[in-house]
């Protein structure tokens, strides 16, 4: 009887050692993770647009400190244009039309100091080696196991997981049918880039007021900061505010361009505040494109697809960009000769 209630004892035992749950990472850890991901994210986001932004924004400042430094322009640095109405009329003091060269970027990292134009650089590395923490350990039983376990997302979603390395086993013919479907986002987030870079680069200048007490850098700063503003806001109402039908944007955007193009030649608007608030509405047109565009195709994207339409998808504000500066140059030259 001893002996069988030793065994009995000794199997409880070890039933009890078997179901004994694995310690798991408590709570508030998993908090902890999941917002020092967010805002190492978010970090690497700011590093990789910092330099960039402050480039657009300062690009006024850089070409009337070039131009007062001796180095020549061809175009004249102090027109006389005859106002139509309170605004005013184009002041040729170009960003688009300033020749090209080395001199414009030795004299932003002097103006602006390098420390401060360079400065977020060095956070990308503390981003990734000291905020960024790896998904926890699946016990995982063989090789591909451990390299599907090392490629778990870092920030949980509510879309499936995805097989890791999928995207790349694509055959061209799955990859140019994937790329099809995705033309009806990538040809409006085109358009959003198009119009709204055309607007920046092209017109931003000639969207002059005399009537105001801003200097012409200085409206320019406005018009940059209150887009990036306009950006910023859109691209973090995500859990706001949704939009299925980007064309939608793409349309307002276009008559965004087409409104202020028309008072770029008719000059009809009395004051700079108009085009402030324009301008601000552009940047949320745009912000909300790029952030719904992604969105919508990681939701609708199948699993083994999601990552070849993400990478695919990204072509489209270069492709904007790139379209808006080739045309912005001969127009900006063009209204110029008219004044």
């Amino acid at each position: 009887m001893g002996g069988c209630a030793g065994s009995r004892r000794r199997l409880s035992d070890s039933e009890g050692e078997e179901t004994v749950p694995e310690p798991r990472l408590p709570l508030l850890d998993r908090q902890s993770a999941h917002w020092k991901n967010a805002v190492g994210f978010w970090l690497l986001g700011l590093c990789n647009n910092f330099s960039y932004v402050v480039m657009l924004s300062a690009a006024h400042d850089i070409l009337s400190h070039e131009r007062t430094s001796g180095n020549q322009s061809h175009v004249d640095p102090s027109p006389t244009p005859i106002p139509h109405n309170s605004s005013s009329r184009f002041d040729c003091n170009s960003v688009s039309t300033a020749p090209p060269g080395s001199r414009q970027w030795d004299l932003c990292c002097w103006k602006l100091r390098p420390g401060c134009l360079f400065s977020f650089c060095g956070d990308q590395p503390m981003c990734y080696f000291l905020l960024l923490t790896s998904p926890e350990p699946q016990d995982p039983g063989g090789e591909e196991e451990a390299e599907s376990a090392a490629r778990q997302p870092l920030i949980g979603t509510e879309a499936p997981e995805s097989k890791p390395g999928s995207g790349s086993s694509l055959s061209f013919q799955e990859r140019w049918t994937v790329f099809k479907g995705l033309l009806w986002y990538i040809v409006p987030l085109v358009v959003v880039y198009f119009a709204e870079y055309f607007i920046n680069q092209g017109l931003f200048e000639l969207l002059f007021f005399r009537n105001t007490s801003l200097s012409h850098a200085q409206q320019y700063r406005w018009y940059q900061m209150l887009y990036q503003a306009g950006v910023f806001a859109s691209r973090s109402s995500l859990r706001c505010c949704r939009i299925r039908f980007t064309w939608a944007l793409a349309l307002l955007q276009c008559l965004n361009l087409v409104f202020l193009l028309a008072d770029v030649w008719f000059s009809f608007l009395p004051s700079i505040y108009f085009v402030f608030l324009i301008v601000l509405y552009e940047g949320l047109l745009g912000g909300a494109a790029y952030v719904n565009t992604f969105h919508n195709i990681a939701l609708e994207t199948s699993d083994e697809h999601r990552e070849f339409a993400m990478a695919a998808t990204c072509i489209s504000d270069t492709l904007g960009i790139s379209l808006s500066g080739l045309l912005a140059l001969p127009l900006h030259d063009f209204l110029c000769q008219l004044s």
